[in-house]
């Protein structure tokens, strides 16, 4: 049994494709994990990733607590089921099921126990003599997974093991893919195509696109809070209803209008609570999406109501869809109208070609994507909030209270938007708030609280009590102030960055040779930073040279890090102290260094011109720049 971190891992082609992106996840131990996306996504490379098959291009992969990117596939304690099962076809199923464990020289007894325990487990007893040409493809899918499963490895690895069944034998099989996992309680890493085979399978499902994840989580969560519009069209069958239109808020209601119709529903503003404020004025264009279960042939279901002209009707016996348009004067064949929607109808339902019927819509499962970005306008756990704040003679009202604002922050008397990111929001301060609901976002807590009557939101650590009311604290170095559009005091830049490379030393050391200690001639290396070096570990290198190649010596680098993971030193990058930022709890230095500005956290009495800086080397991000890919 074992775990899996995937760290920043990259496969990268030698013409430049990129076929895996930055993949970061952590898999636990027992877990039934589903890679799914369209044909080219990267799920079955990062798949062979994992199995040692496909070399690590940069990053990190972890089974257990070992680092196995150089390990060999057959020492990794992996087994993999692939897609056109790779039977030997002059061999019986026992010879195919034992054939691994003879190569390792295991005993003939607990080869024997091993292949008719598996046997028996996937019911196939009777025809360990058989040979392949002689079982129906979903007997030999069976021979494929006990050979698996005789190894007893670590971790399951299946490569769209179903593909080549019918749809009647897949189904099946999938429910016997889930029995085998809940009874080996073994991981499980299982890709597939089929959004069908990875919601009804998957503990949790990593929905890839062009070699990027779009979203891990469970299936129940990606059908109910996709984080874009690909995700919410790719899960969920039919595919979601996705109309362009615009958000309107006036006092309490938001007046939802879909382009090119007549359709415009005035809806509680309590339902948009988490989207972003910005795509509420009615300027943005936005993508709405409605699933078809949630708009109903019946006008009395729900309050919110439109019209749609029939174009035909599906009947699928368990129900009948109903193709529409919302553009009922529509001339467009209603497959390419922007403003088709499909409608989920009672069995039996029929309607005539072009009747004009009223439908019902849930506007409590409505999505809201950004029509350029395609993501979603209001994320589970939100990034801001906007408030109204006033600022007068260095004091900031809002949200019901008025705070001293810090040296830091020196604005002109007047009104302003004011931005709070999420991640500023605490629950250990002086701000009353009613707390009016908890959310469980994946291993996160959110909190939702009203402060002032403004809905916030704040996340706290599993174990923190939670009462009916709380005490909010602001890091008011994480605000900005916006005025007429225009931001007037931005929040601190955490993210620092400064340019090198990497580069390695000829040394002497003495080490031990045949019993005698001897000078002999080894490599050092340092991270060369805005003319200062670092030690860096031999570990860190090769790290380096494998995700960036041998030439890894003569490429450029990017240094990425946080003000709290540089501090000042009698030796190091030297920069010039351009000011000094006091945000009351906390200080900070504005550094140039060369062309670069960077912040670093300094000591409340803080008063130099210039400084020397040394980096934390176990803390940075190393990006190289011209694959734009990170190494460590």
């Amino acid at each position: 049994m074992a775990s899996l971190q995937l760290n920043h891992i990259y496969k990268v082609y030698p013409n430049g494709v990129k076929a895996v992106n930055d993949f970061t996840m952590d898999i636990a131990d027992k877990e039934f994990i589903v890679f799914v996306g369209p044909s080219g996504c990267g799920k079955s490379t990062t798949l062979r990733m994992i199995a040692g098959l496909e070399e690590i291009t940069a990053g990190e992969l972890r089974i257990g607590d070992n680092v196995v990117n150089d390990v060999e596939p057959k020492d990794r304690d992996i087994a993999m089921v692939f897609q056109n099962y790779a039977l030997y076809p002059h061999m019986t199923v026992y010879e195919n099921m034992a054939f691994g464990l003879k190569l390792r020289k295991m005993p003939k007894e607990e080869i024997d126990a091993r292949v008719k325990e598996a046997a028996k487990i996937l019911g196939i007893t009777e025809y360990l003599d058989r040979k392949p040409k002689a079982m129906s493809g979903g007997q030999r899918q069976r021979v494929a997974l006990g050979r698996a499963i005789v190894r007893e490895p670590k971790v399951f690895l299946l490569d769209e093991p179903l593909s080549n069944l019918d749809a009647k034998l897949r189904t099946a099989m999938r429910s016997e893919i889930s029995k085998l996992h809940h009874k080996l309680q073994t991981t499980f890493i299982y890709v597939t195509h089929d959004q069908v085979e990875a919601m009804t399978m998957g503990t949790r499902i990593v929905v890839m696109k062009d070699g990027f994840i779009q979203q891990i989580d469970s299936p129940r969560n990606l059908y109910n809070y996709p984080c874009n519009k690909f995700v919410a069209g790719f899960i969920g069958t039919p595919q979601m209803n996705f109309f362009e239109g615009t958000l309107t808020k006036k006092g309490e209601k938001v007046t939802v209008a879909l382009d090119n119709t007549s359709v415009s529903l005035s809806a509680p503003a309590s339902i948009f609570n988490k989207a972003n404020p910005d795509y509420l004025d009615g300027s943005k264009k936005v993508i709405i999406g409605l699933r078809a279960e949630h708009i109903s042939v019946d006008p009395a279901l729900y309050p919110y109501k439109a019209k749609c002209r029939v174009s035909h009707t599906e009947e699928l016996g368990t129900d009948c869809q109903v193709y529409a348009d919302f553009n009922t004067e529509s001339e467009d064949m209603v497959s390419e109208s922007p403003t088709r929607v499909i409608v989920k109808a009672p069995a039996g339902s029929f309607y005539e070609v072009d009747q004009v019927i009223e439908v019902s819509l849930d506007l409590s499962h409505i999505h809201v994507f950004d029509a350029e970005t395609e993501d979603t306008i209001a994320p589970r756990i939100p990034a801001q909030i906007t408030v109204d704040g006033k600022v007068k003679s260095g004091k900031l009202t809002m949200l019901g209270t008025t705070i001293q604002l810090p040296p830091a922050i020196q604005v002109a008397d007047g009104a302003y938007g004011v931005v709070i990111p999420t991640a500023a929001i605490g629950l250990n301060g002086t701000i009353p708030a009613e707390v009016v609901a908890e959310e469980k976002v994946n291993t996160d807590r959110l909190i939702h609280l009203n402060v002032g009557g403004k809905v916030l939101f704040a996340l706290a650590n599993a174990d923190e009590k939670i009462g009916k009311t709380a005490n909010v604290a602001i890091d008011l170095k994480q605000i900005s102030l916006c005025a007429e559009g225009a931001v007037v005091a931005s929040a601190l830049n955490c993210v620092n960055s400064l340019a090198g490379k990497i580069s390695k030393h000829k040394i002497v050391v003495e080490k031990e040779v045949k019993g005698k200690m001897k000078k002999v001639n080894d490599l050092a290396f340092t991270l060369d930073v805005a003319n200062a070096t670092f030690d860096c570990s031999r570990t860190l290198a090769l790290r380096l040279v494998n995700g960036g190649g041998q030439d890894i010596f003569n490429k450029a680098l990017e240094f990425k890090f946080s003000p709290y993971d540089v501090t000042l030193a009698e030796q190091g990058v030297e920069a010039t102290v351009e000011s000094v930022v006091d945000y009351g709890a906390e200080t900070f230095a504005v550094c140039k260094v060369g062309d670069a500005v960077i912040n670093v956290s300094v000591p409340k009495d803080f008063a130099e011109q210039s400084v020397k800086l040394a980096l934390d080397v176990d803390k940075l991000a190393i990006i190289e720049t011209a694959r734009a890919i990170r190494l460590a």
